[in-house]
């Protein structure tokens, strides 16, 4: 899959990866080829990969604070769902966040969450042929594992 087809697909969500969005976009790519379900599943889990950067990732939660008005960090699983949130959000925000981390910040909202986009290409999978996907793709999409992004950590 191009990454012009992953963006086109990404748009269907209309910035928001909601439960009903997401159940839609599952729904639009089970009408696509195998091939094309593995495609959308490398483009995002690259597309998550390279936003996992210590610039975002240290960012704190901007509606939350610890005791005595401390930043509150993001957890692995929030900032996850914060880099769905800007690849939900489409391809001009996910290219914009490089250039100006500030742009990434609005997505730590605990208002922001964008799990469900973890489960379309599974969904879409098991909606095309019937069967449980036990997947992997060539970028890990989990936290923290852009080595390259997070160059302080050890290995």
């Amino acid at each position: 899959m191009t990454w012009a087809d992953f963006w086109t697909l990404i748009a269907t969500l209309n910035g928001e990866a909601t439960q009903e969005s997401c159940q839609l976009l599952a729904e639009e790519l089970s009408r696509r080829s195998v091939p094309d379900i593995i495609g959308f599943a490398e483009r995002h889990a690259e597309a998550l990969y390279r936003l996992d950067q210590e610039s975002f990732g240290t960012l704190p939660i901007i509606d939350m604070a610890g005791p005595n008005g401390t930043p509150f960090p993001q957890s692995s699983d929030s900032f996850l769902y914060a880099r769905c949130a800007v690849v939900a959000a489409g391809q001009a925000v996910w290219e914009e966040v490089f250039f100006d981390v500030d742009k990434f910040a609005p997505y730590t909202s605990t208002e922001c969450d964008g799990e469900w986009l973890l489960y379309v290409p599974d969904q879409a999978y098991e909606l095309a042929t019937g069967k449980e996907w036990d997947r992997s793709t060539r970028y890990c999409f989990e936290s923290f594992s852009n080595k390259d992004g997070w160059p302080d950590m050890a290995s």
